[in-house]
């Protein structure tokens, strides 16, 4: 290493991967269902930057927007912004999310269905697996385990969230809902739950 220079960073880019691990080539061997929210959104961004692949670029969309709901939310500008988002690319989250919109108030058995706790997984690991701070959200769920919302009750500081009960069921008694399932992540990455967990 040449004195006065930092270590070199290595960025892992898409064309890196082995090609079954690739996002499309999931996508294409196993079905839509069990890829995570970043590599779907990977897939509709197509490509990152010099700098940042563009599943690194997805995981940081999902983060600084606090998961799938908030990006849905972000207006064009605050896209167009982000480091990596030009036109071509905050046009096709946009257009993404208004389809999907446009197809659930159309056809409710399009919903999302839970039916084991790897849908779960599927649903919320890829924009929850890198959140800096504690977050508890809630799968809401009609009769048919179809997913009406996921709300987030609370977040907290990065190695704790504690609520009160009532939090936890406020939207679903809201939204009508006959099953919930509650969900929160680890900041560390460890997923083996903490005492204060069980």
């Amino acid at each position: 290493m040449t004195e006065g220079k930092g270590p070199v960073e290595y960025h892992l880019m898409i064309r890196d991967l082995p090609a079954a691990e690739r996002p499309r080539e999931r996508l294409r061997s196993y079905g839509a269902s069990y890829l995570s929210n970043a590599e779907l959104l990977a897939i509709i961004l197509r490509t990152g930057t010099p700098s940042e692949s563009v599943l690194g670029l997805s995981t940081r969309l999902l983060s600084q927007f606090g998961g799938l709901a908030g990006l849905a939310r972000a207006s064009y500008d605050e896209l167009y912004r982000i480091h990596g988002c030009g036109e071509a690319k905050t046009a096709q989250v946009k257009a993404a999310f208004e389809l999907g919109r446009r197809l659930l108030s159309l056809q409710e058995n399009e919903r999302a269905v839970i039916r084991s706790p790897q849908d779960v997984a599927n649903l919320l690991q890829g924009e929850m697996a890198f959140l800096e701070q504690e977050h508890l959200r809630v799968v809401l769920l009609n009769t048919r385990n179809q997913v009406l919302a996921i709300p987030q009750v609370y977040r907290g500081n990065v190695s704790s969230a504690v609520i009160r009960a009532g939090e936890v069921f406020r939207e679903a008694v809201r939204s009508n809902a006959t099953a919930i399932i509650v969900v929160h992540n680890h900041p560390s990455g460890d997923p083996t739950p903490s005492q204060e967990d069980v």
